[in-house]
C-alpha cells in the first residue's frame, strides 16, 4: 500500500456519512472496479448502464480498503468496510472540497478547445523540479473526473494541476469553483463542440468561466495571445481580478515563440521572455506541441520559476495512446508507423494531425495514409467544417480512408486516386485499411470518440500476425 491519503474518520467528517465495519485508511480513490488497487476507496457511482453498487463485493475482494455507497449492497458480510452517504457523487464532491480546504498547494487549472491534456501533462512535468506535483490522470476533466482528481490530492503536494473540460455553458463554472485555482490557462478557443453553442464567442464565454474560481488574492490568467478571442478572455480575466500573462507568436506576447523547428523526432524551440532568449527541445512531435510548450513556460514565468529548469523537465513529454502516439508496427523489413489519434477529433486537432502526417517521411516506397472519422458535436457547421479539410487532406496524404457520413461527403470530393475506401463504421473500414496498407507506410488514424476508431487501430496493430496467417486481399476474396 502506498502513502495514506485519507482515514475513515476524515472521510466520515467530510461527507457527513455513516461508517460500517472497521476503521480503514485509503491510498487512492477509484470509480472503476477493474482498476481497483490494494488500499483504495471504491466509489460506487450509479450510472445509466451499470451501478457501481453491483461491483462493491468484487472491489473489496480485489483489495479495496472500503467502498463509498448510498445503500448497502446485497451479499456483503456484516463487517464489510463501507462509508454510506445519501448520494455517492455528492459524497465524492464533498471529499474533493475537503481535499482543497486542507491543501496549501499552488493550484493550476487548464482548459481550452484543444491541447488541454498535453498541456496539463507538460505543465506537471515542468513543475516537478520545484516540488511535489499532483495532476489529473488522463483526461479526468468533467463533473466526475475533476472531483475525483481533486479528492486524490495528497495533503503535502506543492503544485496541483487540473484539467477542466466542457461541452455546454456552465460546466466549467462549477468545476473551477470546486478546484479554486491560483493560476488558470486557456490554451485556445476553437470550434470544438460548436454544435452545443450559438457561435465561437459563446465557446469563449464558456471557457472564460474558469476565472470564476480564481483565488482572489493572487489570481493569474495565462492566455493565448494569437487566438482570435484573446481580448474577450482577457476582459473576463481582468474582471475577475486576474493578472494576465500571454504567450504566442505575437510581438505583444509576454512569452513569445520566436521559432520552432519541428521534425519526426521532436522540436527545437526558441522563445523570448523580456530581454532573454531561451532555446530548448521537446520530444512532442508537431507545431502544436511546440506551441503548447510555450504556454507551459508562460505559466512557469507567471509563477516566477526558472524557465530553463522547467524546459529541461518537460522535454520527454510526448503524445499518449489515442492522442498522437507514434508506434512502430513490425511489418516486413521496413515496418509501418502508426500515428494513433483515435481518441477524439475537432477541426483544429485534425489539422494539427495532418500537419504531423505531412512532415513524417515514409520508408522506402511507403505512403502517407490518413484514416479519418467524423468529427462530432459540430451542429450546423458540420458539413462545412468537414469539407474545409479537403485541401489539407490532399496536401498531407497519398491514400485516404474515411468513416462516417460527414467524412464521406468530404471523401466524395477527393481525387479518386487518393480514396482507399469509405464505410459508415470503423468496423467496416478496418478490414479495408488492414488489406491495403504496406510496409513503409505512415498511417494516421483520427476521429471523434463517438465515431469509435479503435477497431482500426486494433487491426493495424494485428497486421504482423494477420499477414502471416491470411492471404493477401483475402478480406475481399481476391
Amino acid at each position: 500500500m502506498t502513502e495514506m491519503l485519507w482515514t475513515s474518520g476524515e472521510l466520515e467528517q467530510a461527507t457527513r456519512g455513516t461508517l460500517h465495519g472497521p476503521a480503514f485508511e485509503v491510498a487512492d480513490l477509484v470509480i472503476d472496479s477493474r482498476k481497483v488497487t490494494p488500499g483504495c476507496l471504491f466509489v460506487a457511482l450509479p450510472g445509466e448502464r451499470v451501478d457501481g453498487h453491483d461491483y462493491v463485493r468484487s472491489a473489496l475482494e480485489a483489495g479495496a480498503a472500503a467502498a463509498l455507497v448510498s445503500r448497502i449492497p446485497a451479499g456483503l458480510g456484516a463487517n464489510a468496510p463501507l462509508l454510506q452517504v445519501r448520494d455517492v457523487l455528492a459524497g465524492l464532491h464533498d471529499i474533493a472540497v475537503a481535499a482543497r480546504q486542507r491543501s496549501n498547494a499552488t493550484v493550476l487549472a487548464v482548459t481550452g478547445s484543444v491541447g488541454k491534456t498535453g498541456t496539463k501533462d507538460s505543465l506537471a512535468a515542468a513543475l516537478t523540479p520545484f516540488g511535489t506535483v499532483h495532476a489529473s490522470a488522463g483526461n479526468l476533466n468533467n463533473h466526475i473526473g475533476a472531483p475525483l482528481s481533486l479528492a486524490r490530492l495528497p495533503q503535502d503536494t506543492k503544485y496541483a494541476v487540473f484539467e477542466l473540460g466542457m461541452n455546454h455553458l456552465g460546466e466549467i463554472s462549477e468545476l473551477t469553483r470546486l478546484v479554486r485555482p491560483h493560476l488558470t490557462v486557456i490554451t485556445n478557443v476553437e470550434e470544438t463542440h460548436i454544435g452545443h453553442f450559438r457561435d465561437v464567442e459563446q465557446i469563449a464565454e464558456a471557457k472564460s468561466e474558469i476565472f470564476e474560481g480564481l483565488e482572489k488574492d493572487r489570481g493569474l490568467a495565462v492566455l493565448n495571445r494569437d487566438n482570435a478571442h484573446f481580448y474577450f478572455c482577457a476582459e473576463r480575466a481582468e474582471a475577475a481580478g486576474a493578472k494576465i500573462v500571454s504567450f504566442g507568436r505575437s510581438e505583444d506576447a509576454d512569452v513569445r515563440l520566436i521559432g520552432a523547428e519541428c521534425g519526426p523526432s521532436g522540436s527545437n524551440i526558441v522563445v523570448r521572455v523580456d530581454d532573454r532568449q531561451l532555446v530548448y527541445r521537446i520530444d512532442g512531435i508537431g507545431l502544436h506541441w511546440a506551441f503548447n510548450s510555450v504556454g507551459v513556460l508562460a505559466c512557469v514565468h507567471a509563477l516566477g520559476l526558472d524557465l530553463q529548469t522547467a524546459a529541461r523537465a518537460m522535454r520527454e513529454i510526448s503524445a499518449k495512446a489515442g492522442r498522437g502516439r507514434q508506434e512502430e508496427i513490425l511489418l516486413g523489413e521496413a515496418g509501418l508507423l502508426l500515428i494513433d489519434e483515435s481518441y477524439n477529433a475537432s477541426p483544429a486537432s485534425v489539422t494539427a494531425a495532418l500537419e504531423v502526417l505531412a512532415m513524417t517521411k515514409p520508408k522506402g516506397t511507403g505512403r502517407r495514409v490518413a484514416v479519418l472519422g467524423d468529427m462530432l458535436e459540430l451542429g450546423d457547421r458540420s458539413e462545412f467544417l468537414h469539407l474545409n479539410l479537403l485541401a489539407k487532406v490532399c496536401g498531407a496524404a497519398d491514400l485516404v480512408f474515411t468513416v462516417g457520413p460527414m467524412m464521406g461527403r468530404m471523401a466524395r470530393n477527393l481525387p479518386p486516386v487518393l480514396l482507399g475506401g469509405h464505410g459508415n463504421s470503423a468496423e467496416d473500414v478496418a478490414a479495408m485499411v488492414a488489406d491495403q496498407v504496406e510496409e513503409g507506410d505512415v498511417v494516421l488514424v483520427k476521429g471523434s470518440l463517438g465515431t469509435g476508431m479503435a477497431p482500426i487501430v486494433t487491426a493495424i496493430r494485428a497486421l504482423p500476425k494477420t499477414r502471416q496467417t491470411m492471404p493477401r486481399n483475402a478480406a475481399y476474396g481476391g
